[in-house]
């Protein structure tokens, strides 16, 4: 248990930033999950403008530092790819 008004406060406060995390996190999946329908169903322009949505959303994950930059390029690049070979 916390003994001091600071490690009070920071437990407040990490469970605060948990919730806004996890919405934010959910929101990024959101968006690549319509990219992935789209691909499933085979169109091109929805794909694409679903990618073209989804991009900027991931690239604000990072820089709230909710996702490593690593992680986000790669899922960048690997949508991208599939994409690009509809």
């Amino acid at each position: 248990m916390a003994n001091t008004p600071q490690a009070r406060k920071r437990i407040k406060r990490n469970a605060n930033r948990a919730l806004i995390n996890t919405a934010r996190l959910s929101r990024i999946r959101t968006f690549v999950k319509k990219v992935e329908t789209a691909l499933e169903g085979g169109d091109k322009s929805a794909a694409f403008d679903a990618l073209q949505a989804a991009q900027p959303e991931l690239a604000r994950g990072v820089a709230r530092g909710v996702m490593h930059k690593n992680t986000v390029a790669r899922k960048v690049s690997r949508l991208s790819k599939r994409v690009a070979a509809l």
